[in-house]
């Protein structure tokens, strides 16, 4: 059994050699070619640069052919297979060489994310009232992610082999994005979101790890920096950087899996939510426009919710509504109505109108008889009529929104939040004025208050950092008694 191992083994490398014809030119062109763009330059942060830059805006702007283009210019692939050419090789001058220009990329294109981001916030050129889809999908890796990587590791490494095929390495690197992730890191720490910020950094660590590892597996297959090549890998012959490299490949699968897990229970908890809330609303004969869920720390769902009606709703009607909503979900749930009262006009279906009865001439007429006048006393003297003061009505408060401005900030500005303690949706500098809604809630630390700015965004800030203008109610004059 085991001559008939060893005879397959040698007649498997012996037609992979006559398939396989890696030279030793076409070796050591591959290594100079990695010990040279394991080496930065000017031209290696200025493309750094520019595709962080295209990166940054194509997500902010959530187009996926920039996001594309700024793949294509990114210089960061070459420095992944530098850094697993070196650990197969345990070559310690080029594993430190392209370490540190990897960090160097890394650290660039998320600095220049993130001041993207800040200066986006102050101008703003784009609107932010939600997480773009682009940045939303690279907060997210799952196993998929982690296949990908390595088919697209693989796939570099062999391009960079085989003679002839480095035109596919484009599109290796569209494939194994590794730009985009470190300008999600940018844009989450400019947003305050950490969990925008922790999902892009696993998938950047998943796409390096996993490239890494696919460029040695493929290095070694084709005996490129090892001695025998195109042999079975055993693990009496596996070096002992691929074998680690290996297990972390498969260390890292495991919060994949999790995050993949949970982020599927949280969308099918989402959908089931939106379904309630969609089918109760309906049946209350209202039209649902939006619908804002927030969960506390004590597992109360709030849900802010946005409707179109015909008429006012009552509180009876809205607490109907939310029992509904809370006992179909099966937690407890606590709602806010926003109504948008609405007129129905079909121009097919004209007014129907009403005719209105006019009083016309009796038919016979009839006798009315004369009253027979009687005596009537004269007057007598009555006591002139005394003027009776009348209260004041004391004036009450109208909820329409006040004008304010943005204070005690020290010249940094505040920032303005989709909800209290939620995302960012712009920066608010000292000075700027806004509309003050009479809407408040209590949410860490601070009381929010809900505004609308210049640029029409409607979103929260801490009460204190606001200033009102409270009008001064005048006198009201006093009737005072007429005098003959």
């Amino acid at each position: 059994m085991r001559q008939m191992w060893r005879r397959w083994k040698d007649a498997w490398a012996q037609r992979m050699r006559a398939w396989v014809e890696i030279t030793r030119q076409q070796e050591d062109k591959v290594r100079a070619y990695l010990h040279e763009t394991a080496r930065p330059g000017l031209a290696y942060y200025v493309m750094v640069f520019l595709s962080a830059v295209i990166a940054t805006l194509g997500l902010l702007i959530d187009s996926p052919a920039t996001v594309i283009g700024a793949m294509l210019v990114a210089p960061l692939m070459s420095s992944v297979l530098a850094l697993g050419f070196a650990t197969l090789t345990a070559d310690q001058r080029l594993l430190r060489a392209s370490a540190g220009t990897l960090l160097q990329g890394a650290v660039m294109a998320i600095l220049t994310a993130w001041l993207l981001s800040e200066l986006n916030l102050r101008l703003p050129f784009i609107l932010l009232q939600d997480l773009p889809q682009e940045v939303v999908a690279r907060t997210r890796p799952g196993p998929i992610d982690l296949g990908i990587a390595l088919a697209g590791g693989a796939a570099a490494a062999f391009a960079l082999a085989w003679p002839n095929l480095s035109p596919t390495l484009p599109g290796v690197a569209i494939a194994t994005a590794l730009m985009p992730p470190l300008c999600t890191v940018g844009i989450g720490l400019s947003l305050d979101r950490w969990d925008v910020a922790g999902g892009a950094t696993l998938l950047f660590l998943t796409n390096v790890i996993a490239i890494g590892f696919a460029s040695m597996s493929v290095f070694f297959l084709l005996g490129i920096g090892t001695p025998a090549p195109l042999r079975l890998p055993t693990w009496t012959n596996v070096p002992r950087s691929l074998r680690i490299s290996a297990a972390l490949t498969l260390l890292l699968a495991v919060p994949l899996a999790y995050m993949s897990t949970r982020y599927v229970s949280h969308a099918r908890e989402e959908r089931r939510i939106n379904q309630v809330v969609r089918e109760e609303v309906q049946r209350a004969h209202l039209e649902l426009v939006e619908m804002l869920p927030t969960y506390t720390e004590d597992g109360t769902l709030h849900l802010t919710l946005t409707v179109r009606t015909t008429r006012s709703l009552r509180y009876h009607e809205v607490l109907r509504l939310q029992k509904a909503i809370a006992s179909r979900l099966g937690r407890p749930v606590a709602i806010v109505v926003n109504q948008v009262l609405t007129a129905r006009l079909d121009p097919l279906v004209p007014p129907t109108p009403t005719p209105t009865p006019t009083p016309g001439p009796s038919p016979t007429p009839t006798n009315t008889p004369t009253p027979t006048p009687t005596f009537t006393p004269s007057p007598t003297a009555s006591a002139t009529p005394t003027a009776t003061p009348t209260a004041t009505p004391t004036p009450t408060a109208t909820p329409t929104p006040a004008l304010g401005f943005i204070v005690r900030t020290y010249g940094m500005g505040v920032k303005l939040r989709q909800w209290p303690e939620g995302p960012i949706i712009g920066r608010l500098n000292p000075g700027a004025p806004v509309q003050v809604y009479h809407l408040t809630q209590v949410a860490g630390p601070y009381v929010w208050v809900m505004v609308q700015d210049a640029e029409g965004r409607i979103g929260w800030l801490p009460l204190l950092y606001v200033a009102t203008a409270t009008p001064t109610p005048s006198a009201t004059p006093t009737p005072t008694e007429l005098r003959r």
